[in-house]
Protein backbone atom coordinates (compact mmCIF):
# COMPACT_ATOMS: atom_id res chain seq x y z
CA UNK A 1 0.00 0.00 0.00
CA UNK A 2 1.27 3.48 -0.85
CA UNK A 3 2.00 5.99 1.87
CA UNK A 4 -0.64 8.26 0.30
CA UNK A 5 -3.52 5.91 1.15
CA UNK A 6 -2.33 5.45 4.75
CA UNK A 7 -2.17 9.18 5.52
CA UNK A 8 -4.91 10.49 7.79
CA UNK A 9 -3.46 14.01 8.02
CA UNK A 10 -0.75 15.46 5.76
CA UNK A 11 2.02 17.35 7.57
CA UNK A 12 5.40 18.73 6.58
CA UNK A 13 6.88 15.48 7.91
CA UNK A 14 4.57 13.53 5.58
CA UNK A 15 6.06 15.34 2.57
CA UNK A 16 9.56 14.44 3.78
CA UNK A 17 8.53 10.77 4.03
CA UNK A 18 6.99 10.83 0.56
CA UNK A 19 10.25 12.17 -0.90
CA UNK A 20 12.26 9.54 0.97
CA UNK A 21 10.03 6.77 -0.43
CA UNK A 22 10.03 8.21 -3.94
CA UNK A 23 6.28 8.89 -3.90
CA UNK A 24 5.20 12.04 -5.72
CA UNK A 25 3.45 14.92 -3.94
CA UNK A 26 0.26 16.39 -5.43
CA UNK A 27 -0.46 20.09 -4.91
CA UNK A 28 -3.16 22.41 -6.27
CA UNK A 29 -4.23 25.98 -5.57
CA UNK A 30 -7.58 26.87 -4.00
CA UNK A 31 -9.11 30.11 -2.79
CA UNK A 32 -12.51 29.24 -1.31
CA UNK A 33 -14.34 26.75 0.90
CA UNK A 34 -16.24 24.83 -1.79
CA UNK A 35 -13.33 23.95 -4.05
CA UNK A 36 -11.02 23.30 -1.09
CA UNK A 37 -13.52 20.78 0.24
CA UNK A 38 -13.72 19.00 -3.13
CA UNK A 39 -9.93 18.87 -3.53
CA UNK A 40 -9.42 17.62 0.02
CA UNK A 41 -12.03 14.88 -0.43
CA UNK A 42 -10.37 13.89 -3.72
CA UNK A 43 -7.16 13.19 -1.78
CA UNK A 44 -4.86 16.07 -2.72
CA UNK A 45 -1.73 16.24 -0.55
CA UNK A 46 -1.26 20.01 -0.44
CA UNK A 47 -3.46 23.01 -1.14
CA UNK A 48 -1.67 26.27 -1.87
CA UNK A 49 -3.68 29.40 -1.18
CA UNK A 50 -1.74 31.22 -3.85
CA UNK A 51 -1.29 34.91 -4.43
CA UNK A 52 -2.46 33.86 -7.91
CA UNK A 53 -5.83 34.81 -6.38
CA UNK A 54 -4.83 38.28 -7.56
CA UNK A 55 -5.13 37.01 -11.15
CA UNK A 56 -7.82 34.34 -11.14
CA UNK A 57 -10.12 35.69 -8.41
CA UNK A 58 -9.66 39.46 -8.67
CA UNK A 59 -8.74 39.87 -12.35
CA UNK A 60 -5.42 41.67 -11.97
CA UNK A 61 -2.62 41.20 -14.51
CA UNK A 62 -0.02 40.33 -11.86
CA UNK A 63 0.13 38.92 -8.33
CA UNK A 64 1.39 42.21 -6.91
CA UNK A 65 -1.89 43.99 -5.96
CA UNK A 66 -3.30 41.38 -3.55
CA UNK A 67 -3.03 42.37 0.12
CA UNK A 68 -2.26 40.45 3.28
CA UNK A 69 -5.87 40.96 4.44
CA UNK A 70 -7.20 39.49 1.19
CA UNK A 71 -4.88 36.49 1.49
CA UNK A 72 -6.12 35.95 5.05
CA UNK A 73 -9.72 36.02 3.79
CA UNK A 74 -9.04 33.41 1.09
CA UNK A 75 -6.96 31.23 3.41
CA UNK A 76 -9.61 31.27 6.14
CA UNK A 77 -12.20 30.15 3.60
CA UNK A 78 -9.99 27.29 2.40
CA UNK A 79 -9.14 26.07 5.91
CA UNK A 80 -12.82 25.64 6.73
CA UNK A 81 -13.09 23.18 3.86
CA UNK A 82 -10.22 20.78 4.61
CA UNK A 83 -9.69 17.85 6.96
CA UNK A 84 -6.73 15.93 5.53
CA UNK A 85 -4.42 17.99 3.32
CA UNK A 86 -1.64 20.42 4.23
CA UNK A 87 -2.57 24.05 3.56
CA UNK A 88 0.20 26.49 2.59
CA UNK A 89 -0.49 30.22 2.23
CA UNK A 90 1.49 32.68 0.12
CA UNK A 91 2.88 35.77 1.78
CA UNK A 92 1.85 38.47 -0.71
CA UNK A 93 4.12 41.07 -2.25
CA UNK A 94 5.10 43.78 0.24
CA UNK A 95 4.38 41.70 3.33
CA UNK A 96 7.92 40.35 3.82
CA UNK A 97 10.50 41.94 1.51
CA UNK A 98 11.39 45.02 3.56
CA UNK A 99 12.81 43.29 6.65
CA UNK A 100 12.65 40.08 8.65
CA UNK A 101 10.58 41.61 11.47
CA UNK A 102 7.78 42.55 9.07
CA UNK A 103 8.07 39.12 7.42
CA UNK A 104 7.64 37.40 10.79
CA UNK A 105 4.69 39.63 11.72
CA UNK A 106 2.99 38.81 8.40
CA UNK A 107 3.55 35.08 8.85
CA UNK A 108 2.20 35.18 12.40
CA UNK A 109 -0.94 37.01 11.25
CA UNK A 110 -1.64 34.36 8.61
CA UNK A 111 -1.12 31.47 11.02
CA UNK A 112 -3.18 33.02 13.84
CA UNK A 113 -6.04 34.38 11.75
CA UNK A 114 -6.50 31.53 9.26
CA UNK A 115 -5.40 28.29 10.95
CA UNK A 116 -2.98 27.64 8.07
CA UNK A 117 -0.30 24.97 8.40
CA UNK A 118 2.57 26.79 6.63
CA UNK A 119 3.46 29.86 4.60
CA UNK A 120 5.30 30.27 1.30
CA UNK A 121 7.48 33.13 0.12
CA UNK A 122 9.52 33.84 -2.98
CA UNK A 123 13.26 34.36 -3.29
CA UNK A 124 16.61 32.92 -2.34
CA UNK A 125 19.53 34.25 -0.32
CA UNK A 126 17.93 37.69 -0.02
CA UNK A 127 15.06 36.30 2.09
CA UNK A 128 17.09 33.71 4.04
CA UNK A 129 17.16 35.83 7.20
CA UNK A 130 13.38 36.18 7.12
CA UNK A 131 12.93 32.44 6.59
CA UNK A 132 15.20 31.63 9.53
CA UNK A 133 13.32 34.03 11.79
CA UNK A 134 9.90 32.66 10.76
CA UNK A 135 11.05 29.05 11.21
CA UNK A 136 12.54 29.84 14.64
CA UNK A 137 9.09 31.13 15.62
CA UNK A 138 7.70 27.66 14.86
CA UNK A 139 6.13 28.43 11.48
CA UNK A 140 6.91 26.05 8.58
CA UNK A 141 8.13 27.80 5.42
CA UNK A 142 8.00 26.65 1.80
CA UNK A 143 10.40 28.39 -0.57
CA UNK A 144 9.91 29.39 -4.22
CA UNK A 145 12.69 29.68 -6.82
CA UNK A 146 12.97 30.11 -10.57
CA UNK A 147 10.24 32.25 -12.07
CA UNK A 148 9.01 34.20 -9.05
CA UNK A 149 5.87 36.08 -10.20
CA UNK A 150 6.16 38.80 -7.55
CA UNK A 151 9.39 39.86 -9.31
CA UNK A 152 7.83 39.97 -12.78
CA UNK A 153 8.66 43.64 -13.33
CA UNK A 154 12.32 42.88 -12.59
CA UNK A 155 12.33 39.96 -15.04
CA UNK A 156 10.21 41.78 -17.61
CA UNK A 157 8.94 38.46 -19.00
CA UNK A 158 7.36 35.16 -17.94
CA UNK A 159 9.90 33.15 -19.94
CA UNK A 160 11.87 30.17 -18.60
CA UNK A 161 14.39 31.11 -15.93
CA UNK A 162 17.93 29.82 -15.22
CA UNK A 163 18.73 28.75 -18.78
CA UNK A 164 22.04 30.66 -18.60
CA UNK A 165 24.75 29.24 -16.37
CA UNK A 166 25.08 32.33 -14.15
CA UNK A 167 21.41 32.27 -13.19
CA UNK A 168 21.43 28.48 -12.91
CA UNK A 169 24.36 28.67 -10.46
CA UNK A 170 22.50 31.25 -8.38
CA UNK A 171 19.45 28.99 -8.28
CA UNK A 172 21.58 26.03 -7.14
CA UNK A 173 23.06 28.15 -4.36
CA UNK A 174 19.68 29.65 -3.41
CA UNK A 175 18.17 26.17 -3.12
CA UNK A 176 20.95 25.16 -0.72
CA UNK A 177 20.47 28.38 1.27
CA UNK A 178 16.70 27.85 1.55
CA UNK A 179 17.25 24.35 2.90
CA UNK A 180 19.82 25.57 5.43
CA UNK A 181 17.51 28.41 6.48
CA UNK A 182 14.92 25.81 7.43
CA UNK A 183 12.46 25.52 4.52
CA UNK A 184 10.55 22.21 4.57
CA UNK A 185 10.11 22.27 0.76
CA UNK A 186 10.55 24.58 -2.21
CA UNK A 187 8.64 25.29 -5.40
CA UNK A 188 10.69 25.32 -8.61
CA UNK A 189 8.86 27.31 -11.29
CA UNK A 190 9.58 27.33 -15.02
CA UNK A 191 13.20 26.19 -15.06
CA UNK A 192 14.92 23.58 -17.27
CA UNK A 193 13.99 20.01 -16.33
CA UNK A 194 17.58 18.84 -15.94
CA UNK A 195 18.39 21.70 -13.57
CA UNK A 196 15.29 20.79 -11.54
CA UNK A 197 16.48 17.16 -11.44
CA UNK A 198 19.92 18.23 -10.21
CA UNK A 199 18.45 20.44 -7.47
CA UNK A 200 15.94 17.76 -6.45
CA UNK A 201 18.68 15.15 -6.08
CA UNK A 202 20.93 17.47 -4.04
CA UNK A 203 18.28 18.68 -1.62
CA UNK A 204 17.01 16.60 1.27
CA UNK A 205 13.76 18.64 1.29
CA UNK A 206 11.06 18.03 -1.35
CA UNK A 207 10.82 20.09 -4.54
CA UNK A 208 7.44 20.96 -6.07
CA UNK A 209 7.57 21.73 -9.76
CA UNK A 210 5.46 23.91 -12.03
CA UNK A 211 6.91 23.97 -15.50
CA UNK A 212 10.05 22.35 -14.11
CA UNK A 213 9.75 18.87 -15.61
CA UNK A 214 8.97 15.39 -14.32
CA UNK A 215 11.85 14.92 -11.89
CA UNK A 216 10.63 17.14 -9.02
CA UNK A 217 9.28 15.43 -5.90
CA UNK A 218 5.82 16.83 -6.61
CA UNK A 219 3.80 19.03 -8.94
CA UNK A 220 1.51 22.04 -8.50
CA UNK A 221 -1.01 23.65 -10.85
CA UNK A 222 -3.39 26.56 -10.50
CA UNK A 223 -6.92 25.13 -10.21
CA UNK A 224 -8.35 27.48 -12.85
CA UNK A 225 -5.77 26.21 -15.35
CA UNK A 226 -6.12 22.51 -14.47
CA UNK A 227 -9.94 22.65 -14.63
CA UNK A 228 -10.08 24.64 -17.87
CA UNK A 229 -11.77 27.68 -16.33
CA UNK A 230 -9.03 30.01 -17.54
CA UNK A 231 -8.87 29.37 -21.29
CA UNK A 232 -6.39 32.12 -22.23
CA UNK A 233 -3.42 30.59 -20.36
CA UNK A 234 -1.84 27.80 -22.43
CA UNK A 235 1.83 27.29 -21.53
CA UNK A 236 3.62 24.11 -22.53
CA UNK A 237 3.71 22.78 -18.96
CA UNK A 238 -0.06 22.94 -18.43
CA UNK A 239 -2.26 19.85 -18.77
CA UNK A 240 -5.98 20.69 -18.72
CA UNK A 241 -8.04 17.94 -17.08
CA UNK A 242 -11.50 19.44 -17.62
CA UNK A 243 -13.17 21.95 -19.91
CA UNK A 244 -15.19 23.83 -17.30
CA UNK A 245 -15.41 27.04 -19.30
CA UNK A 246 -17.53 25.38 -22.01
CA UNK A 247 -19.45 23.23 -19.53
CA UNK A 248 -20.37 26.17 -17.30
CA UNK A 249 -21.26 28.39 -20.24
CA UNK A 250 -23.44 25.64 -21.72
CA UNK A 251 -25.21 25.02 -18.41
CA UNK A 252 -25.94 28.71 -17.85
CA UNK A 253 -27.20 29.13 -21.43
CA UNK A 254 -29.55 26.20 -20.90
CA UNK A 255 -30.75 27.77 -17.63
CA UNK A 256 -31.35 31.10 -19.39
CA UNK A 257 -33.32 29.33 -22.13
CA UNK A 258 -35.42 27.39 -19.62
CA UNK A 259 -36.25 30.57 -17.70
CA UNK A 260 -37.11 32.55 -20.84
CA UNK A 261 -39.34 29.74 -22.18
CA UNK A 262 -41.04 29.10 -18.81
CA UNK A 263 -39.49 25.63 -18.63
CA UNK A 264 -37.99 26.34 -15.21
CA UNK A 265 -39.37 25.86 -12.67
CA UNK A 266 -41.83 23.10 -13.55
CA UNK A 267 -44.65 21.77 -11.41
CA UNK A 268 -42.35 19.42 -9.47
CA UNK A 269 -40.00 22.32 -8.65
CA UNK A 270 -42.53 24.52 -6.87
CA UNK A 271 -44.39 24.45 -3.56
Amino acid sequence: MSTHKEIKKVTTNTLQRLKAKGEKISMITAYDYSFARLFDEAGIDVILVGDSASNVMAGYDTTLPITLEQMIYHASSVLRGVNRCLVVVDLPFGSYQSNSEIALASAIRIMKETGAHAIKLEGGEEVAESISKIVRAGIPVMGHLGLTPQSIYKFGTYTVRAKEETEANKLREDARVLQEAGCFATVLEKIPAMLALEVTEKLTIPTIGIGAGMHCDGQVLVMHDLLGINTEFKPRFLRTYLNMADQVTGAVRQYISDVKESQFPNEQEQY
